[in-house]
């Protein structure tokens, strides 16, 4: 409910499936992201949501992906982010790339989104944990420190280089 420093808050995020399924789909090796922008302190509601799912993903799984990443299947997206999203964007179906090697993680929607990420090292060397958390996606988040962060659609231009990042690894579960 704090209210953001520039006035409004602009999110993205990119998902990478290991492995899982929706009903019968097999989500294995696929991906999704999403961008978020709320014209005031999230809490508020009053979001605009955009959705991109995998251009890899056989067509099963690319509505699989949109059910899952949009909320409109419930879980953490839909009962926690439903409520707040006051309009949602046609889900497009994009490449999106992902990568990590040790503290480094990337993304890229060619056209859209291109982001570094690098992890931010602990006391004793290890990775630094921000714990304890009530966030959708885990109650422990990895923090980063964005090398570059550019978003570039609908109308929307970011670029929140230099600022925070989390990666987490997480298991979600579903009906």
């Amino acid at each position: 409910m704090a209210r953001p420093t520039e006035g409004v808050c602009n999110v993205p995020m990119v998902f990478q499936v290991n492995g899982g399924r929706y009903g019968d789909v097999p989500l294995d090796a696929t991906r999704a992201a999403f961008s978020i922008h709320t014209p005031g302190p999230m809490g508020e509601g009053n979001w605009t949501f955009a959705l991109y799912v995998d251009q890899r993903a056989t067509p099963e799984q690319r509505t699989a992906l949109e059910q899952v990443f949009s909320g409109v299947s419930g879980g953490p997206i839909g009962d926690l982010f439903g409520p707040l999203i006051a309009r949602r964007l046609p889900t497009r179906s994009v490449p999106i790339e992902f990568g990590k090697d040790g503290r480094r993680c990337w993304s890229r929607i060619p056209g859209v989104l291109d982001v570094e990420i690098e992890g931010i090292l602990g006391a004793d060397g290890g990775a630094s944990w921000v714990d304890n958390l009530r966030h959708f996606v885990s109650r422990r988040l990895y923090t980063y420190r964005a090398v570059r962060s550019l978003y570039k659609d609908h109308h929307w231009t970011w670029d929140h280089a230099g600022r925070n990042a989390y990666y987490a690894t997480f298991e979600w579960r579903g009906p």
